[in-house]
């Protein structure tokens, strides 16, 4: 039996430094994504003298909310690596971010209004759901105690 249990907390030893590691990795690998957004954003600087305003404007929109997007991933592997679970919240927020730059860029297109109403229904729900997330957080509940 007390064998059994060592090489449990050896396989559970491995798996958390493999797990770390990996993320890691990860988080390096997004951070390199966040600096080459930023670096396409400031390049993406020179359309507003090429083009008209409002294309450039919405190119460089797009990417700063792809920026912010990639950052929420960032925050929520950076959750992972201190708390050892995902954050609900993080995740719902990223989505929020990406579902709001294909909003903007409704802005510059003919839609119909059915993808409007579904958009509009998709954010209300993430919204709703965050707020649930929020309200029944493990976190919360053991402040409460």
């Amino acid at each position: 039996m007390w064998r059994e249990n060592s090489v449990d907390l050896k396989l559970n030893r491995f798996y958390e430094m493999s797990a770390r590691a990996v993320l890691c990795l990860l988080i390096i690998a997004i951070l390199l994504a966040i600096v080459a957004g930023v670096g396409c954003t400031v390049y993406d600087l020179r359309l507003v003298f090429q083009e008209d305003f409002h294309g450039a404007s919405k190119q460089i929109m797009v990417d700063l909310l792809t920026v912010l997007a990639i950052i929420e991933v960032l925050r929520t592997a950076l959750a992972y690596s201190t708390e050892g679970r995902v954050k609900v919240t993080y995740i719902i927020d990223t989505v929020i971010v990406t579902v709001l730059t294909e909003v903007m860029a409704f802005w510059y297109k003919d839609i119909d209004w059915q993808e409007v109403a579904m958009t509009i229904a998709l954010v209300l729900s993430l919204a709703l759901i965050r707020i649930v997330a929020v309200r029944f957080s493990p976190a919360g509940s053991r402040k409460e105690l």
